[in-house]
């Protein structure tokens, strides 16, 4: 998928009347790339369209309007965009209760790195965590951790090919599996990968 540009953008007069409709698209758009596995954990997959919103919404935000600052945010976010031959996703834990969750995340440590996708009867590729900066300590995870599963070139065309597509995380205080992932989610993370 193509890297966003500068030419890529609306302003932030034109994306403040674009809004409602562009965030409507795109919330659809996203739930074909959620991947729920087990009760707290959340994998959002990130393409061109879900990354093009976050850098729309944080200059909006932030009222970011001049170049240079434009292109520190593209710089930012550019790195989520898979690039066909990996898919990236923003891992979330979805603990409601405060307590309950701080007590999770000390229980969870290492979490992001168990997390895996499994094409037909390759083995399993596991995540690529948090490349731009360490989001755990040893005493406890966040709750948001950024992926990426580098796919070989076998898995790649096995995916391409119609391959059934599972994942799952086998932390040992966390294994679930989602088996197979739901078929619009598999036709999505497809195109991700045709797009190469």
């Amino acid at each position: 998928m193509n890297p966003i540009t500068l030419q890529d953008l609306m302003t932030l007069e034109g994306y403040d009347k674009a809004r409602s409709s562009f965030r409507q698209a795109v919330l659809a758009h996203k739930k074909n790339r959620l991947a729920s596995i087990g009760p707290d954990v959340v994998l959002s997959f990130e393409d061109r369209t879900t990354i093009l919103y976050q850098v729309q919404e944080m200059l909006r935000v932030e009222r970011i309007f001049k170049r240079a600052g434009i292109q520190e945010e593209l710089d930012v976010y550019n790195p989520l965009i898979p690039d066909g031959s990996n898919w990236k996703a923003t891992m979330m834990i979805q603990i409601p209760d405060v307590a309950t969750r701080r007590e999770a995340l000390t229980r969870l440590v290492g979490i992001e790195r168990r997390c895996w996708v499994r094409i037909e009867d390759h083995d399993r590729v596991y995540a690529i965590a948090d490349e731009d900066m360490e989001r755990t300590t040893e005493d406890k995870t966040s709750s948001v951790h950024f992926l990426r599963f580098e796919l070989p070139p076998v898995v790649r065309d096995g995916v391409q090919g119609g391959g059934r597509i599972t994942m799952g995380i086998d932390h040992p205080s966390y294994r679930h599996s989602l088996d197979p992932v739901p078929v619009p989610l598999a036709d999505s993370l497809r195109d991700d990968l045709a797009d190469s």
